[in-house]
């Protein structure tokens, strides 16, 4: 119950007393202003209480407000912690993530080269592959064996060619020496009177 509630209870009881004395007569005006006052003690006393309980309740729900209020603070600071550290994960995972798509698009470029190389590569291999399977080049390869073998046949020929006109030459040569010598030996104690004479 209000204050203002409880005074005007008061006056109304106290107007009440008056009209009852005039109407009633002292004695039940005395009996009723007894009674007024006694409820309006009873009114009073509760009013106190009920003024204390309000108090008492206000300065509760004052203190569970500033305790929730204080709660609230401490929340928010905890939340504007929580979020700023989430903030700066999400800026540190941002900048990663472009740092690791930087990278991958460099590898991607050189497995894309790779790929260009591997599929250059396999059209050589596969020439290769057609090429062996024609049989081309296992042919030039068996037609210059041949040649090869030919021309070494045609050199060995001529080696011996050479080797036996070699033989021939050095036989002859010692035929030559045999010669000279022989004439030098007919040659010795034999006098020349020609001016041209000279002896071997």
């Amino acid at each position: 119950m209000k204050t203002r509630e409880i005074i005007l209870i008061l006056i109304a009881a106290a107007f009440g007393g008056v009209a009852i004395v005039t109407w009633s007569g002292e004695e039940a005006a005395n009996q009723r202003a007894d009674k007024i006052s006694k409820e309006a003690t009873e009114a009073r006393l509760k009013s106190v209480a009920d003024i204390k309980a309000l108090n008492d309740k206000a300065a509760k729900d004052s203190a569970s407000a500033k305790k929730a209020a204080d709660d609230a603070a401490a929340s928010l600071a905890q939340t504007k912690a929580d979020a700023d550290k989430v903030v700066k994960q999400a800026v540190e995972v941002l900048a990663k993530a472009k740092e690791d798509a930087a990278k991958a698009a460099v590898k991607a470029a050189e497995l894309e080269k790779a790929k260009a190389d591997a599929a250059n590569r396999v059209n050589e291999l596969t020439a290769e592959l057609a090429r062996l399977r024609d049989g081309s080049e296992l042919k030039e390869a068996i037609a210059k064996q041949k040649k090869a073998e030919a021309d070494l046949e045609a050199a060995s020929t001529a080696l011996r060619e050479a080797n036996a006109a070699t033989a021939k030459a050095t036989a002859r040569l010692a035929e030559v020496e045999e010669e000279n010598r022989r004439l030098r030996e007919q040659t010795k104690g034999t006098d020349n009177v020609s001016p041209n004479y000279r002896a071997l």
